[in-house]
């Protein structure tokens, strides 16, 4: 063939050192979108993988500024009920909190609480907040009562319009935990210690208005309107339709359906090329996800035959995506932070991992002890065993059977790495030094300045650390 094209991952190439303005390469930028309305304080993403992203996972990543997609291999009831756990980790103002009246019986409101996950509940008449019931209010208490026996009714209240910085102070002076928010004698709001402390503790985390953490939600395209409609509901910030091969006529009319029915960005994948971008654009993107078999979990270009190298597939989806400014998530491939830095400069916002963050504390999925070693298991989505444990799960007992199902993917164990804190920071360091060896101050300079040269596979073996390890 007259035409055929080369295609190129990350090991390669390398990026070309140049003249860098930072001091310090703790002063570049990590700035970013995941999606054209949705936007990030750093460029990570972790993936819908069963055995990377639940809500544990979900509020990390967003806590350090990135987002993770929760998976969806389970039941839509127990996707949502992940969606609403991450949601309501952080906000700025509780909209609406928990109220009884005052003649609710304690059990009957320590119900509701355990019920909602909250700790505290105001007392109400007729919209007008009369009194709280805290922890300390009721941790010894054993016997029922009417809660108003209970209720604090000394209330300290501030306007809904107050400053976070006022509330601090109001809260700090009264010695208190919770402050009621009213605005002409009706509830309007609540502000808690414990909120305003996340706050302050994870500065950089990625929030939507209210101050809640963003989360992703990944939907199929068998029930992307049902799943969908729920995470919705939940309060999911975007929505992903997950697909090996999405350049299809059928995803293409399931994005279309997405956009219709709900005011929410929609990311879609994976795709490797021009067309497929363009496609996809013009069904209404908001995001588009790259990646064709190049996860280590993946075994689509062996069984296939098909893909496109991650970076030339980066490189071709990106030359479309930029003209209708819709960023593009690389999905897969990164072995080395420095893959994380390449798939940026090659004009990708953001990159999503399950290799990087599998196998941390986040990560579902119980520690494994095989040999000494600590492990967890990291599973394909196109896996044997992902698709028997998500047909266990969904229909609500064993199978013993092997299903008849094909599958472009495998499982395998991986080493036990720990908070994900770490291995978040030490991405994102080499994402930052990346920017400093390319001349710039941040991922849009960096991707304009950026200059690729191809290595041998002798440059390669040059890349890497050689001799044995002193902890070895």
């Amino acid at each position: 063939m007259d035409n055929l094209r080369e295609g190129l991952t990350f090991s390669d190439v390398l990026l070309v050192p140049k003249r860098t303005p930072l001091k310090s390469r703790r002063q570049a930028n990590l700035k970013t979108r995941f999606s054209k309305n949705v936007s990030l304080n750093i460029p990570l993403v972790s993936s819908n993988m069963v055995t990377v992203t639940g809500n544990e996972m979900a509020i990390a990543l967003a806590r350090a500024g990135g987002i993770g997609v929760v998976h969806q291999f389970c039941s839509v009831k127990d996707q949502a009920r992940m969606i609403k756990e991450v949601k309501k980790s952080t906000c700025f103002i509780v909209k609406n909190p928990l109220t009884c009246t005052k003649d609710t019986s304690f059990f009957q409101a320590k119900k509701m609480m355990d019920e909602k996950g909250v700790a505290s509940i105001i007392v109400v008449e007729k919209e007008k907040p009369i009194g709280i019931v805290t922890k300390r209010d009721y941790l010894y208490v054993e016997a029922d009562c009417k809660i108003q026996d209970l209720m604090t009714s000394d209330l300290v209240t501030a306007p809904p319009s107050i400053s976070l910085d006022d509330a601090k102070q109001i809260l700090h002076k009264n010695k208190i935990e919770k402050l009621v928010l009213i605005e002409e004698d009706k509830l309007k709001g609540l502000i808690t210690k414990h909120d305003l402390d996340k706050i302050d503790k994870y500065p950089f985390s990625a929030r939507d208005k209210e101050g809640r953490l963003l989360v992703a939600g990944a939907v199929g395209v068998k029930d992307a309107l049902e799943r969908g409609k729920a995470l919705v509901e939940a309060g999911v910030d975007v929505l992903v339709l997950d697909i090996a091969h999405c350049h299809s006529d059928f995803a293409i009319k399931k994005i279309k359906e997405l956009k219709a029915n709900f005011k929410i960005d929609v990311v879609a994948g994976n795709i490797a090329t021009a067309e497929g971008a363009a496609d996809l654009i013009e069904a209404g993107v908001d995001g588009l996800k790259v990646g064709i078999g190049p996860s280590p979990v993946c075994s689509t270009r062996t069984k296939s035959g098909a893909g496109i190298p991650q970076l030339t597939a980066i490189w071709d989806v990106v030359s479309v995506a930029k003209k209708h400014d819709v960023p593009v998530i690389a999905d897969g491939g990164c072995k080395y932070p420095g893959d994380v830095a390449k798939a940026l400069a090659a004009g990708a916002s953001s990159v999503m991992s399950g290799s990087f963050f599998a196998g941390s504390d986040e990560a579902p999925g119980l520690i494994i002890i095989k040999e000494g070693k600590r492990y967890k298991r990291y599973m394909g989505s196109a896996s044997y065993d992902n698709n028997h444990e998500k047909t266990e799960k969904l229909n609500g007992k064993q199978i013993e059977k092997k299903l008849d199902v094909y599958v472009e993917g495998v499982s395998k164990l991986v080493d036990y790495k720990g908070p994900v804190k770490e291995v978040i920071d030490a991405l994102c360091k080499g994402v930052q030094s990346a920017i400093s060896y390319c001349g710039s101050k941040n991922i849009q300079e960096m991707q304009e300045k950026a200059e690729f040269i191809k290595i041998t596979s002798a440059g390669f073996q040059e890349s890497l650390t050689h001799g044995k390890k002193l902890s070895d």
